[in-house]
């Protein structure tokens, strides 16, 4: 379930529980109007167990949720007050409120998702290809963050122990699709059979791959393949060497696709 659908199916949950409060004797008006601001928040806390979506939207749903209450509170005093029609500050403040809801709703769909592709191509100038415009997010900082630098530091150390010689080509260029070639030698010079080598490709800050190639033999010691790049745009290509299972060089090149 995407935030778009529970921020604004929760709105529509809050104006829904509002109304239902109304027709309930004796109901204070700020206890109805928290009730239904906290029932859909309680909802959506249930509904992300396990499923944790990052501090940022969960307040955005708390927010929402509880100023929507508040200001049909509001406007239902300013009513039960006035004469006639509903006067134009409240009326203002709805406004305010709603369009406050679809600008943050938009732009947090917009860091997420990236543009929609139309509007995307048009924005971007791309040359009919495909965008991606959408941040996938930044290193977290704590406990798996530290674990990763540890076994950063411990993949150098045993790199260096290795005494591998590695050199990668074809992975600069201005081409879409580009011939890769990686060729292994140990300390003496020899060239590194039984390795199973791999092309990765990501995009920066992502956390999984897009893409997967694996290298194959082409002479003792030479590994290669054609790596195509599925979109324009910025990317990471990490070259990985592993022998019985186990990682033993990593290697990661920034690159930019027409």
């Amino acid at each position: 379930m995407t935030t778009m659908t529970t921020l604004f199916g929760g709105l529509l949950a809050v104006l829904v529980l509002y109304a239902i409060g109304g027709h309930v004797r004796n109901l204070p008006p700020i206890l109805r109007a928290v009730m239904a601001g906290l029932i859909p928040l309680l909802g959506y806390f249930v509904l992300i167990i396990g499923r944790w979506p990052g501090l940022d939207v969960v307040a955005m749903h708390i927010s929402v949720f509880l100023a929507a209450g508040l200001v049909l509170h509001a406007v239902t005093q300013f009513r039960r007050r006035s004469v006639g029609g509903l006067h134009w500050i409240p009326k203002l403040l709805i406004a305010f409120f709603l369009g406050l809801v679809v600008i943050n709703g938009s732009l947090l769909y917009i860091a997420t998702k990236g543009l929609p592709e139309p509007l995307g191509r048009w924005w971007l100038g791309s040359d009919g290809g495909a965008v991606y415009s959408g941040f996938s997010g930044v290193v977290e900082h704590g406990q798996g963050a530290a674990k990763a630098v540890s076994s950063e530091l411990s993949q150098a150390h045993r790199e260096s122990e290795l005494g591998w010689q590695v050199d990668v080509s074809g992975l600069d260029g201005n081409t879409a699709e580009r011939v890769v070639e990686v060729r292994v030698r140990d300390r003496t010079g020899l060239p590194v059979d039984r390795i199973e080598a791999e092309l990765r490709l990501l995009r920066p800050g992502a956390a999984q791959p897009s893409l997967t190639l694996p290298l194959g033999a082409l002479a003792p010691g030479v590994y290669g393949g054609v790596l195509g790049l599925p979109a324009s745009g910025r990317w990471l290509i990490e070259v990985r060497l592993l022998q019985d299972g186990k990682l033993h060089y990593s290697m990661t090149q920034e690159t930019v696709a027409p």
